[in-house]
Order: C-alpha cells, then structure tokens, then sequence
C-alpha cells in the first residue's frame, strides 16, 4: 500500500514473506531479493525477473510462474546489457530499464499431471474459452475442412499455403519441412 492509500502489485520471489513489504525500487537499492533497480547496477550473472523491455513499461519479461532472466554483459559506451531470456535466446536492453532480483515464485507448476477432466475444466474456465478441444476430423464437412468421411482421416494433405483462404487455413501452415526430424540436431550459439 502506498502513502495515498493506493494498492501495488508486485511479483512474489520464493524468500519473501508478507512482512517484508518495504522493498526498494530505486536505482541504489541493495542487491536482494525482491528489490527492484536498473539492470546497467546489477552484477553480471545475477538472475532478475520481470524485466523492463522498453524503460518504464511496468516489466514484460520473464513474468510466468518459475521464470527467470540472467543478466549476461554490460556495455557502458552504448549503455546497453545484454540479458538470456527464459527462452534461451539473448536480448540486448537499455540499461536504465528495471528489473526485480529474483525468480518469479511457482515453479514446477506444470510437472504434476491435471489427471483428470474437472482440474483442467477449472483451470481454463478462469483463463479463456479453450477447452475441450474437438479435433478436425471428428466434425462434420460443414464445420471443418477435415471433417466428414468414412473414416476419421484428413483426406488430403495437412499442409496448406500461406494465400489459403481463412475458412481453409487449418492443419500445417506454410510449412517448410514436415514429418518427423530426424539425424543429430545442430546447436547454433549466436553471441
């Protein structure tokens, strides 16, 4: 709560607890978790989350449940760091953007099985109309383009061109290679 009365909404990081609600977000905070400072004053190799793409956009990165950003490099000349996304990939930021020291709490929220039906109709009912999914094949020819048959199959190839029409745009779109991969996979490190 805020002088005014106002309500804030921060992220919870794991160590944190309802007493400590006075936490920092200044450019001379200390380094602890919870805290909030630019990312040009934290330490190479430290882990932050929900960190500002573009300077004073609230934090848009490394939000979900479990989720972390590692702060790689600095650049002082070009006022720039360079941060590796959840994703794996790196992505270079201004260095006045903000960012919270600490890993975004709930994790390992997707290794337990939903096992059952009624769990995951509570879990989507309060996201968005998602859930149950009826496949393609399942339906009849007037409501999808693999629908009808004699048999549940596509009947024609599954992969359709970027131009298809919207109603026909279902299956493999545009895509450039199919079937299952196969041979050793290359890891491409772009510094």
């Amino acid at each position: 709560r805020g002088k005014k009365g106002t309500f804030y909404v921060v992220l919870w990081c794991p160590p944190l607890c309802v007493a400590d609600i006075l936490l920092c977000v200044c450019p001379s905070a200390t380094l602890n978790v919870g805290n909030c400072l630019p990312i040009g004053n934290v330490p190479e190799g430290t882990i932050v989350c929900n960190v500002e793409e573009k300077v004073g956009d609230r934090g848009s990165i490394a939000r979900a449940s479990g989720n972390y950003a590692t702060v790689v490099s600095h650049n002082t000349d070009t006022n720039r760091t360079r941060v590796k996304l959840p994703s794996g990939s790196k992505k270079v930021l201004p260095s006045t953007s903000r960012a919270m020291i600490g890993i975004v709490a709930g994790g390992g929220r997707i290794d337990k099985p939903l096992l059952k039906a009624g769990r995951a109709y509570h879990k989507y009912k309060v996201k968005r109309n998602c859930w149950p999914k009826v496949r393609g094949v399942a339906m009849n020819p007037v409501e999808h383009p693999h629908g009808g048959g004699n048999h549940q199959h596509i009947g024609k190839p599954s992969t359709v061109r970027r131009d298809t029409p919207a109603g026909r745009k279902v299956g493999l779109i545009a895509a450039r290679r199919t079937g299952r991969l196969r041979g050793s996979r290359k890891e491409k490190d772009k510094e």
